[in-house]
Order: C-alpha cells, then structure tokens, then sequence
C-alpha cells in the first residue's frame, strides 16, 4: 500500500501527431517514462488525422510499456470520423481513454479527463447568444466542463489530476498568435477545476504557448504539448511531475 509520503510520479504529453511513418519515433519516450514515472498521462492529438492506421504505429510504439497509460483525445483525433475505432486499437496496448470520466492509479492517484473545447476565456469568454451555430459552439464547451465536473466529483483519492486537451487558462496559450488563442481553450473548464481541487493540470494543444500558469485559485496547469516540450533547454520527451 502506498503511503502518503512516497513519491509519485507523472509522466505528461501532449500533440503526439503520431503518422504511419513515425515508427520508433517514441521508443526513447516510451523508454524514459517507463525507467522514471508511475504513470503516462497522453493530452490529445495522439494521432495527425484521426486514422486508425496511425493508431496503429502508436500502439506499437506505446506497447512496451510498463506503467498505465491515461488519454484524452484532441481535435486531430476526431478528424476523420475512426474515434472509436482508434480507441479501440489504442485499447489493446492498454491504454485508457477518458472522456468525461475518471480512472484510480494504485488506490492513490484518481485521473479525470476531458477532451474540452475552445471558447475563450474571463470576461472575453464566448456566451450562448445570437445564431444556432454560435449557441452550438457554446454548448460543446458548457457540456466538455460539466462532463470534467461530473468525472471530479466521483474522485475521492489523496491526488487529483487533470488532464485535457484544449487550455483551461489563458496563460498557457500567451506566445500564440493572438487571433486564434481564444480557439484553443476556455476557461470554462477551469470553474471545476478550482472547485474540485485537482493539485496539478496537464494539457496540450498550444504548441507556441508557454509552459506553465496557473488557474485562479493557484492549482499549477502545465502545457505538455510535444513541439513545445522539444523547444525546452534541454529538449524533453514529456514533463515530469512529482505527487
């Protein structure tokens, strides 16, 4: 039984963007994750097109793994209409996707994920008025953040963490080009996150964005978008985050 004082650790990813041609791309990623961490947590874009064939290259990629492995999709994985068909290939390497709900890590870390949306954030944040395919839009994002709530609130674990794929905070989109920051996240997932208490948050999606901020209440959100973690001094393969 693990105690309180152990340390855990996360081992975080986003934006993967895994192509057929990208075998043995990961192996060092696999590699490391396994030799340093007690669990990979994947932050959406696992594939570049949603292709099961890209699933495919990733789960032989991901099936040396040793610790479990949580996702969440991203935009790319949903492209091309094979979302469950991917799923399902990711599934037999063992890897468990969340979409709205919640997964417990040896009794001590409980996982929620959500795929989120975009909508912008604070003040300047995208609301339900004018035409169907605005109100739609904001649909998508009210129901991502009552799906995030929904799977925090069955979490009664030591440690709570986050994972999604678009940014709950503004900060870690800064570096973007201005224009399309407010497409990259909303900070309607932040409201459960602050409320639940979650002690870290992980995502991707911003591949200029910068690393790190925080939400309102001070929970610390880490962008772990691939491009981003390779542009880091010295490069990384994933961010590594002790419990």
């Amino acid at each position: 039984m693990r105690q309180p004082s152990d340390p855990f650790r996360v081992a975080a990813v986003g934006d993967l963007h895994c192509r057929e041609d990208h075998r043995g791309r990961f192996r060092e990623l696999v590699r490391e994750a396994n030799a340093q961490a007690h669990v990979l947590l994947l932050c959406g874009d696992l594939t570049d097109r949603g292709l099961p064939r890209e699933a495919s290259t990733l789960a032989e990629e991901l099936s040396a793994l040793r610790i479990p492995c949580l996702a969440v999709f991203g935009n790319h994985d949903v492209e091309s209409g094979h979302a469950e068909e991917v799923e399902a290939i990711l599934a037999r390497v063992g890897v468990r996707l969340l979409a709205g709900d919640h997964s417990v890590v040896e009794k001590y870390l409980g996982v929620a994920g959500v795929k989120g949306f975009g909508g912008g954030y604070g003040n300047a944040t995208l609301q339900a008025f004018g035409e169907p395919t605005v109100r739609a839009y904001v649909q998508e994002a009210v129901t991502e953040s009552l799906r995030l709530e929904a799977a925090l609130g069955q979490l009664d674990t030591p440690r709570k963490v986050v994972i999604t794929h678009y940014a709950p905070i503004p900060g870690t989109t800064e570096g973007e080009n201005p224009e399309i920051r407010p497409f990259l996240g909303t900070s309607r997932l932040m409201g459960p996150i602050d409320r639940y208490g979650a002690q870290v948050v992980f995502h991707g999606h911003a591949h200029h964005g910068a690393p790190a901020g925080r939400t309102d209440k001070g929970v610390p959100v880490f962008n772990v978008a691939y491009p981003l973690l390779r542009k880091q001094d010295p490069p990384l393969r994933f961010r590594l985050h002790e419990l």
